[in-house]
Parts: C-alpha cells; sequence; structure tokens
C-alpha cells in the first residue's frame, strides 16, 4: 500500500512539473513572445516570465536584435550593357512581431529574396561608372526600396551596403588602360601649364633687364661666374659688344686724332 501512494505521489509530482514547464517561460531583453489562443492572435509579452496555458496558448519566440544578412553575389547587367557580379549585406530588425510571424511565413527568407531582387534591379538601373562612383546613392536606394516593402512584414531596414562589384577581366583591362591614358593626359597638362609659366616668367625678365643694359651685363657676368664654379677645363663663352664698345670707340678717337 505504501509503495502505490509512492509511485502515485511520484507521477503527480511528475506531471505537476511538466505542466509548470509547458506554462512558465521566460523571455530575455531582446525577445518578444506572440501568443496565440486556441490558434487565433492574442497579444504579444515578455520580456520575462509569460504564463500560458497548456493544450490552449501557444507562443512563438520572435528576436528584436538586429540581424546581418549576407547577399550573395548577383549576376547584373547595367544600364550601358555590362555585365558584373554585385554583393551586398543587409542590416534589418523586427520592429513589429506579431506582422513577422502573422504577415509572412518566413521574414527571414522573404527578407533575402527580396533583397537579391531589389539589388540586381536597382543596379541594373545604373551604369557601370555611376555604380562604381556613387555607391551611397546605390546603398541609400536599396534601403529605401527594401524598407518600404518589408514594412507590412513588421520589419525595419536600417542599412545596406554593396560590398564588393566584380568585372570582367576585359573590363578590367579597359578601365587600366584608361586610368593610365587619364594620367598621362593629366601629366603633359601639368608640364605644359610648367613651360606657359616659365616662359612668362623669362619674358618678364627679359622685359626688366632690356631696360638697362648693365643690368645685363651684370647677369651675363654672373652666368661666368656660375660657368667658372664647375671646373671645366676649356670655356667658350660669347662677348658682348656692350662691353668692348666703350675701347673700340676710344681706339677710333685716337686713330681720328
Amino acid at each position: 500500500m505504501e509503495f502505490g501512494i509512492g509511485t502515485g505521489t511520484l507521477v503527480l509530482v511528475i506531471l505537476i512539473a511538466m505542466f509548470l514547464w509547458s506554462a512558465i517561460k521566460i523571455l530575455p531583453e531582446y525577445e518578444r513572445g506572440v501568443v496565440f489562443f486556441l490558434g487565433r492572435f492574442q497579444s504579444v509579452k515578455g520580456p520575462g516570465i509569460v504564463l500560458l496555458i497548456p493544450g490552449v496558448q501557444k507562443m512563438v519566440r520572435v528576436s528584436l536584435r538586429t540581424v546581418t544578412m549576407d547577399v550573395p553575389p548577383q549576376e547584373v547587367i547595367t544600364r550601358d550593357n555590362v555585365s558584373v557580379r554585385v554583393n551586398a549585406v543587409v542590416y534589418f530588425r523586427v520592429v513589429g512581431p506579431d506582422k513577422a510571424i502573422i504577415a509572412v511565413e518566413s521574414f527571414l527568407y522573404a527578407t533575402s529574396q527580396l533583397a537579391q531582387t531589389t539589388l540586381r534591379s536597382v543596379c541594373g538601373q545604373a551604369e557601370l561608372d555611376e555604380l562604381l562612383a556613387e555607391r551611397d546613392k546605390i546603398n541609400k536606394n536599396i534601403q529605401e526600396i527594401l524598407d518600404r516593402q518589408t514594412d507590412p512584414w513588421g520589419i525595419k531596414v536600417g542599412l545596406v551596403e554593396v560590398k564588393a562589384i566584380d568585372l570582367p577581366e576585359e573590363m578590367k583591362r579597359a578601365m587600366a588602360k584608361q586610368a593610365e591614358a587619364e594620367r598621362e593626359k593629366r601629366a603633359k597638362i601639368i608640364h605644359a601649364e610648367g613651360e606657359m609659366l616659365a616662359s612668362e616668367k623669362i619674358y618678364a625678365a627679359a622685359n626688366i633687364l632690356s631696360r638697362n643694359p648693365v643690368s645685363l651685363q651684370l647677369r651675363y657676368l654672373q652666368t661666368l661666374t656660375e660657368i667658372a664654379a664647375e671646373k671645366n677645363s676649356t670655356i667658350l663663352f660669347p662677348l658682348p659688344m656692350d662691353l668692348i664698345k666703350p675701347f673700340l670707340s676710344a681706339i677710333n678717337l685716337k686713330k681720328e686724332d
């Protein structure tokens, strides 16, 4: 008789423990529970302790933390008919737990598929130069479209970043040649501008020196000094007529006398 009472008590304790295990749920701060009563949506509960009636109420857990979703590389043909592979990363979180469970079967899968199609659509409407140079604009367009279309699912898309744009090899070679030609063009322009500036300075210096012959002679003597400092064995230089003109005049006067 005592054995039977002990067994019944043990069974009762087990049943009570199972009931409490099914009835009491603990949700952390970053989770919410979507509670259904006989299949109908009842409320969103949490965080903390949530009491449920086993067999009558059912709860689905939903995380409110930001989800980082990697968008696989997508084949895209740009508006100027260039084939590229583009991948991106999407940051989103659930702001409406009830909508995320009721409005869509799997909000993670649905958001992933929508991100892939939106990435192809937005990148396909842009030219290659725009895709490479205006990435912030592309990111913003994708983010706005995703956020607008996932709003009925209780999803908030906070950020979209295009990670990489893979170009065909022939396109890479063509862009490298274009960049090299652009650098050569800039170098020639800088050289031409330097030549023009130097010629203007030389022209201005020549005008200043031409106003006073003595200045020209001093500049000539300075040049001779610079040549002599180079320790050349032989130096050939022209003799300006301005330097010997006074001597020639004196000789002519003596001859006339």
